[in-house]
């Protein structure tokens, strides 16, 4: 009996043996060995890897990502030996606008009458691109004026302006328009919306030493139309020669 149970241990301890020596490939040199996951021959029994999709945790298929699409040769390329950050900094500044070209301003000019301003719409259309321009309906109030003169000449009015300077009394040339043509040359000495406001002022002038100006009426109410360019640059300006003449020698002025 003593000798059967230990044939029987024996043979225990071989079994385990040997299966320690099975699991732990020390018989692989024999093909005996199991298995194992990182074989690179486990790669020759996937069934069609590409399409394998990645699922999110509701079930839904994640988008695979795209390559990006080479991009064209010469495209934000990068000068030899230039930093690597040079090309992203090139790419991201904005175009830099011609300083010349970007300079412009709002002129504007008038009033212009009915007649006037239906010559002048001829002429603008064909001189100045379309939507450069506008015509729009204005009043211009009444106009008086504080007035010395009228002085045989302009030589004799620029002089009697230098007297009026010394005394502290601001004047300007009136000029020669439709409505003053018969004041000129002469001075005015401050101009007023109504003829009250203008006899205020008159009121003022001999403590100032001014003993012979009165009150003119330098302009009536106007109503007509008053060109306007809100946008004027060099090539624009150039091209208002041509209609100089349906100016009517109103004069370009900054727009109010």
């Amino acid at each position: 009996l003593m000798t059967t149970s230990v044939v029987l241990l024996a043979m225990l301890v071989l079994v385990n043996a040997a299966y320690f020596a099975w699991s732990h490939g020390l018989l692989a040199a024999y093909g005996a060995a199991p298995a194992s996951p990182s074989e690179p021959q486990r790669l020759t029994q996937q069934i069609k890897p590409e399409q394998m999709r990645i699922l999110g945790v509701d079930g839904i298929t994640q988008p695979q990502p795209q390559p990006l699409a080479p991009a064209p040769a010469g495209a934000n390329a990068t000068p030899a030996g230039a930093p690597a950050s040079l090309a992203t900094s090139a790419a991201a500044a904005p175009a830099v606008l011609d300083t010349a070209a970007a300079a412009t301003q709002c002129l504007q000019a008038g009033v212009f009458t009915p007649k006037q301003a239906a010559a002048l719409t001829t002429a603008l259309l064909g001189a100045l691109p379309a939507g450069s321009w506008v015509l729009e309906s204005t009043l211009e109030p009444t106009r008086w004026i504080v007035y010395m003169g009228r002085y045989a000449s302009l030589e004799a009015a620029i002089k009697k302006r230098g007297e009026l300077r010394g005394l502290g009394v601001a004047s300007e040339l009136v000029k020669g328009t439709p409505f003053t043509g018969g004041l000129a040359p002469g001075l005015s000495l401050g101009s007023f919306e109504t003829e009250d406001q203008a006899a205020a002022e008159l009121a003022l002038m001999p403590r100032r030493g001014v003993k012979t100006a009165g009150i003119r009426l330098e302009r009536p109410e106007q109503r007509g139309q008053r060109l306007k360019l809100p946008v004027v640059n060099a090539a624009l300006l150039g091209s208002l020669e041509s209609v100089k003449a349906q100016l009517e020698g109103k004069a370009l002025v900054a727009c109010v």
